[in-house]
């Protein structure tokens, strides 16, 4: 059952990608895992009456089951309010429901409990939605509130009642804050009745969620329930430099996760001598700097060695041995005497035989080669010896009549059967040439010109290039 902020219908959680199967059980914070579940009650035994409800967020109640009412993880019930009614979901039923009783609440009365009413309906469920997306509206007026009244306290979150009869604002402040009028302005506003509860950070962080630096959900609002003290000492046995800006967690105490290992560090400094005895040598006295619990060393440095970065690594073994020999007014020469010496084994080096590491490996498959070289191309090797270019159409380029043209393909054209033709200057370029007399004596041995005939042989004609004609004319 996905939660009703990114709920989208049918119990399917629309926020999270993983559709409700993660290990969290989606979207719901503080869940517990029900390891009871398969097991059967003895004959003639009743099932334990007291259930554990989530609401919104972190917050959880116990609850009586008059009615024994079956119920199962994730099902939405109707319970008792203060006063009213409220809608939370089922999260523990059975007798874990019995040890978490045990646990979370030592002094707690099965007959001062408050009851379960019943499985919620379609109308308590649209009910419960319609205060949820009434949250978020409420928090900016109730913060615009505090602030026209001048409070010193920091309004958090606000957790509407189910059925929409009571509003409960969560705040943090560093002191007392008279904030009397402040409920008589937000009544005004909501109409509803309001409560405020003063709850510290770490709460705070529980409530609203986040991210840590660890990149996973805050501790507190996933499984931590319960809040210990965390001291500086804490950092110190773990050899953590005291920075609070990496030590400090969202809710700006020193994180929870600062104890999680910290008897194991405990019991394994233990094992080593205490640091502050100096180390007295030939060469002076060596003070104490760190110890690192991993490699089984503690770093030496002589007094005033320290800044030049003279440490000395010392297995403690060896520091029990320089103290037994300073008990017995001995002293050693020095102190690098007696580090160990750890053969380190050498690596083969990283050869990068075929350049496959080189960045620019693919750069020459795809340049193109000119073939020649630097050499000028045809073209420019034509211009330069005064052919004429069928592409610029210069008549004044000068041609090679025993040039022969070149085919399809860059290759060299057989020479074509030369016929002695009459030059003709080329279409609307220059006059047009006279025509010929009729009466003039025509030459011996010719046969006279037929025009019509001579006509059809130039529609047949290709035309000429210019260099050709050129060279006709010359």
């Amino acid at each position: 059952m996905g939660c009703t902020s990114c709920g989208s219908g049918g119990g399917t959680p629309g926020g999270c990608k993983n559709n409700g199967t993660c290990s969290s059980g989606g979207c719901n914070k503080l869940e517990v895992y029900d390891w009871l579940a398969n097991m059967e009650q003895p004959n003639g035994q009743s099932p334990y009456d007291i259930i554990e409800v989530r609401f919104k967020n972190s917050r959880k109640g116990f609850y009586r089951n008059t009615k024994n009412i079956s119920l199962q993880v994730g099902d939405v019930i109707v319970v008792e309010g203060g006063p009213g009614k409220d809608i939370g979901v089922v999260s523990v039923v059975g007798e874990l429901a019995r040890i978490q009783v045990r646990k979370k609440a030592p002094g707690f009365k099965p007959m001062e409990a408050k009851r379960l009413i019943g499985i919620a309906e379609q109308e308590d469920i649209d009910r419960w939605i319609e205060a949820r997306s009434l949250e978020k509206e409420a928090i900016y007026q109730a913060r615009t509130l505090a602030v026209n009244l001048k409070l010193e306290m920091k309004i958090s979150d606000v957790e509407y009642q189910g059925d929409l009869s009571k509003a409960v604002f969560f705040y943090t402040a560093e002191g007392r804050v008279d904030f009397r009028q402040l409920i008589k302005d937000m009544a005004d506003v909501f109409k509803v009745r309001i409560e405020m509860r003063q709850i510290g950070a770490r709460q705070e962080a529980a409530r609203l969620g986040g991210i840590g630096s660890c990149g996973r959900e805050l501790c507190c609002s996933t499984w931590l329930t319960d809040f210990r003290s965390v001291s500086t000492s804490a950092a110190r046995y773990q050899q953590l430099s005291l920075n609070p800006q990496k030590l400090a967690g969202q809710c700006g105490k020193l994180k929870c996760c600062l104890n999680y290992e910290l008897d194991m560090y405990l019991d394994a400094i233990k094992a080593f001598p205490k640091g502050d005895n100096k180390l007295r040598t030939d060469k002076g006295s060596a003070i104490h700097i760190k110890t690192d619990v991993f490699k089984q060393e503690m770093w030496y440095a002589y007094e005033g060695e320290f800044g030049s970065g003279g440490l000395i690594p010392l297995h403690p073994d060896r520091v029990r041995e320089i103290l037994r020999m300073n008990k017995d007014g001995k002293k050693p020469a020095d102190l690098k005497d007696y580090v160990d010496i750890v053969e380190v084994e050498v690596e083969p080096d990283y050869e990068n035989a075929m350049g496959q590491d080189s960045l620019n490996r693919f750069e020459h498959i795809f340049k193109k080669k000119r073939k020649g070289g630097n050499k000028p191309s045809n073209r420019n090797r034509n211009k330069k010896k005064g052919s004429g270019d069928q592409n610029t159409g210069n008549p004044q380029a000068k041609a090679n009549p025993n040039q022969q043209p070149k085919g399809e393909g860059g290759t060299t054209a057989a020479p074509a059967k030369k016929k002695q033709q009459r030059s003709r200057p080329p279409r609307n370029q220059g006059p047009k040439p006279a025509k010929e007399n009729s009466n003039a004596p025509k030459a011996e041995g010719t046969k006279p010109n037929n025009p019509n005939k001579r006509r059809n042989n130039n529609n047949r004609r290709k035309k000429p290039n210019n260099s050709g004609d050129n060279a006709d004319k010359k």
